[in-house]
């Protein structure tokens, strides 16, 4: 039986290492074995900040098993794989075969596709009845949007015009009004302009009367309305400016991907996300049979968190101040680092410039190079990538909640889908988001047993505040900040 195979495989590589365990590699292997017996649904939620060597207990399983296998996986998951764990399976006398690339491997072999791969071979109808691992659930749906995207740069307005060169004018004709348009527009903070499906219109209307069109025309036509969203980035410098269409739900564009076969989807989860009202990756295309949350014990001594009850909100005219006062306190005396997190950019160099007038060099934007006792000011998104290659902080800030800004062209383009659908958009979309980034973000304090401090007023006077202080637990209420 594979997962008596597994069990027994798994524990003689960890008496071989003789390193100290992580408390549920059996069990994960054991899950893991049984879903790929029986090609089923399974959900296994990790706890957020897991050591990533959970992920040979992962690999035993598929070693052993004969059914092909597919991994999707980032290119930083891949490199992890083949660099840290392949080693560790051959040194226990594993050898699976591993195969990488848009080709599909022979009998045997466990095929390693990151997303803009898995689309690939979809399309061309390759996958067949290999079942699916995602190591990665909680940014499967981003990975997936980021590689379906469609980007029209300058120079394929060049392409367009040189293959239909009767048309040429025409294409000129557009291109400059859509330039009108885009460039006497506000910039967003990632210097982006919405554009909505009736400015594009002419565009399409055109295209359709165009054959052949070159790449990646073709696939920006096909691109559906409705399902899909469009942008551009500008650059303020060149006063150029790049097309992006996006889809809004990915798995919809994958169709029926996870339909009829084994899907596993197994990696840290954020456990907050399910006293909410996530969305499952997939949707409707991935309903699991077992679901399984393997978080580690409750910490003997909690989180703890200074949040005041009595804070200004963010858009209040004092809450810059607020902002900068507190964090002059949270980092006078400490002697870790120090994490200052929130998705303004403004909000960022003034509180950046303003906390490096009292303590010099310490004070760096977004550096991943501190000192000892640094201060970094940031935003969720490189802390989330970069963390990783930074020493553990003594104290994370959260200086704006990790609410996304419906200024936001694809954010705006997801609620307004909702709206329609006469669907609460802030607790199903907005929130879960923000608990999710917010669970990640601060996991590290776990294991190095720093504070959390929330300067964000929302958190005590809005309704939903309750639901960022469930996702937190356990943690301990700090009322004053106490000498170090």
């Amino acid at each position: 039986m594979l997962e008596a195979q597994a069990h027994q495989q798994l524990k003689q590589l960890l008496q071989q290492e003789g390193v100290r365990r992580w408390p549920h590699h059996f069990t994960l292997s054991r899950l893991v074995a049984r879903s790929l017996r029986r090609a089923d649904h399974t959900l296994i939620r990790l706890a957020p900040g897991s050591d990533p060597g959970w992920l040979i207990s992962l690999l035993v399983p598929l070693a052993l098993m004969e059914a092909p296998v597919a991994i999707l996986c980032s290119e930083a998951l891949r490199q992890r794989l083949l660099q840290v764990e392949w080693p560790r399976l051959t040194a226990a006398g594993l050898k699976p075969p591993c195969w990488q690339g848009l080709t599909p491997p022979p009998a045997g072999a466990i095929w390693l596709v990151n997303p803009s791969e898995l689309l690939q071979a979809w399309d061309q109808d390759l996958i067949g009845d290999r079942q699916l691992v995602i190591p990665e659930p909680e940014a499967v749906e981003r990975q997936l949007r980021e590689a379906a995207a469609v980007r029209i740069e300058p120079r394929h307005w060049d392409d367009l015009r040189r293959t239909h060169p009767r048309a040429a004018a025409t294409v000129l004709e557009l291109h400059e009004r859509l330039s009108r348009r885009i460039l006497r527009q506000p910039l967003a903070a990632e210097r982006t302009v919405a554009i909505s499906d009736e400015e594009e219109t002419p565009l399409r209307d055109l295209l359709r009367l165009l054959a052949p069109l070159p790449d990646p025309w073709q696939r920006w036509l096909r691109a559906e309305r409705g399902a899909w969203t469009s942008w551009a980035r500008v650059d303020p410098v060149l006063l150029q400016w790049e097309l992006e269409r996006h889809p809004l739900a990915p798995f919809e564009h994958l169709g029926a991907l996870l339909q009829g076969r084994g899907v596993i989807m197994a990696g840290p989860w954020p456990m907050g996300s399910s006293k909410g009202t996530t969305v499952l990756p997939g949707g409707q295309g991935f309903q699991p049979v077992v679901t399984v949350t393997l978080a580690d014990p409750e910490l003997a001594d909690p989180l703890p968190l200074f949040a005041p009850r009595r804070q200004p909100l963010p858009n209040s005219p004092i809450y810059g101040q607020h902002l900068l006062e507190q964090s002059r306190r949270l980092v006078l005396g400490q002697a870790g680092l120090t994490v200052v997190l929130l998705d303004d950019p403004a909000l960022q160099r003034s509180l950046a410039s303003g906390l490096a007038a009292e303590f010099g060099s310490r004070v760096t934007l977004r550096s991943t190079a501190p000192e000892t006792n640094g201060v970094i000011v940031a935003d969720w998104a490189w802390w989330l990538a970069q963390q990783p290659r930074l020493p553990l902080p003594c104290q994370i800030v959260v200086g704006l909640l990790p609410i996304t800004s419906l200024e936001d062209p694809l954010t705006a383009a997801r609620v307004q889908r909702l709206r329609q659908q006469g669907r609460d958009w802030f607790r199903e979309l907005l929130l879960p988001d923000a608990l999710s980034t917010l669970e990640r973000g601060v996991a590290c304090l776990r294991q190095g047993g720093g504070r959390l401090a929330v300067l964000d007023g929302r958190l005590r006077s809005r309704s939903w505040g309750h639901q960022v202080l469930q996702a937190l637990e356990p943690w301990q209420d700090l009322n004053r900040l106490l000498p170090p």
